[in-house]
């Protein structure tokens, strides 16, 4: 019903920077809040932002002042804008839409996934 696409993902040299996509479609009547993930080998999977349908956003502590989560509404999309980065930020990062459907009730979508990898 639902799918979400992430775009964006690649190696990068320590400092450099990379803007992640993700993408919704399907029979959406709405998206509540939007958030990246990011899961590193053998780590537990961690929110890294979220953003509300009001453009609120909110940051783990470890990427704030570094990463910019932001959406575009009217083409259900959110942006992850990663700034100095750093080799801890290489991980798979995923997509997570709260999405309401037609029948007025709210799911949980998820991305496939994109790598960032992140040189020294």
């Amino acid at each position: 019903q639902v799918q979400l696409v992430e775009s964006g993902g690649g190696l990068v040299q320590a400092g450099g920077s990379l803007r992640l996509s993700c993408v919704a479609s399907g029979s959406i009547f709405s998206i509540n809040a939007m958030d990246w993930y990011r899961q590193a080998p053998g780590k537990q999977r961690e929110l890294v932002a979220r953003i509300l349908s009001s453009g609120s956003p909110n940051y783990a502590d470890s990427v704030k002042g570094r990463f910019t989560i932001s959406r575009d509404n009217a083409k259900n999309t959110v942006y992850l804008q990663m700034n100095s980065l750093k080799p801890e930020d290489t991980a798979v990062y995923y997509c997570n839409a709260e999405v309401m459907l037609g029948d007025r009730l709210t799911y949980s979508y998820w991305g496939q996934g994109t790598q960032v990898t992140v040189s020294s």
